[in-house]
């Protein structure tokens, strides 16, 4: 981005819990949700986070996913590529990350996407799914895309995800 900075980075990951949230099958990772969202808020280049982020859509219709009180939508803006990156893959947040099979389903599915917004915008849940869609059905291009199109992404390059073993 540029000195005088018109865009921000959108993020949206979502999953779905192996098990309601009170099963202890998912205990550690509700037990430390508050902690990492406090973290990622913290953060330099934190900007904005979607109320509920990471949490099952229980209770608040606007993270509901598909009327599945399992699935996990977690929506944020970054200032750019590096201060997200920073808190992903250079935190706590990534050992949790690494634990995610623990946790979560696989999904067959495309869940993560990342698109720019113009400063000050704070998507919707639903934006987000439709620029998800998006790349599922297109695959990435400038409206939406992921950390392979990212030539800034340095870290995610060193770091990347744990694979993911199929059941």
């Amino acid at each position: 981005m540029s000195e005088t900075q018109t865009y921000h980075l959108a993020e949206l990951n979502i999953g779905r819990l192996l098990a309601p949230t009170d099963d202890p099958r998912v205990a550690e990772f509700m037990a430390n949700l508050d902690r990492i969202n406090g973290l990622g808020k913290r953060m330099p280049g934190f900007v904005w986070m979607m109320e509920g982020s990471g949490e099952p859509g229980t209770g608040n219709t606007e993270n509901s996913i598909g009327g599945d009180p399992q699935f996990v939508a977690n929506l944020t803006v970054w200032e750019d590529v590096a201060a997200l990156e920073k808190f992903v893959w250079g935190t706590v947040h990534k050992q949790f990350y690494d634990k995610r099979q623990q946790w979560f389903d696989i999904l067959a599915d495309q869940h993560f996407v990342m698109w720019w917004v113009p400063v000050g915008h704070r998507p919707t849940l639903d934006e987000a799914m439709a620029r998800l869609e998006h790349m599922r059905d297109n695959g990435p291009d400038e409206s939406a895309f992921g950390w392979a199109q990212l030539e800034q992404a340095s870290m995610w390059r060193g770091k990347r995800c744990t694979p993911v073993a199929a059941k």
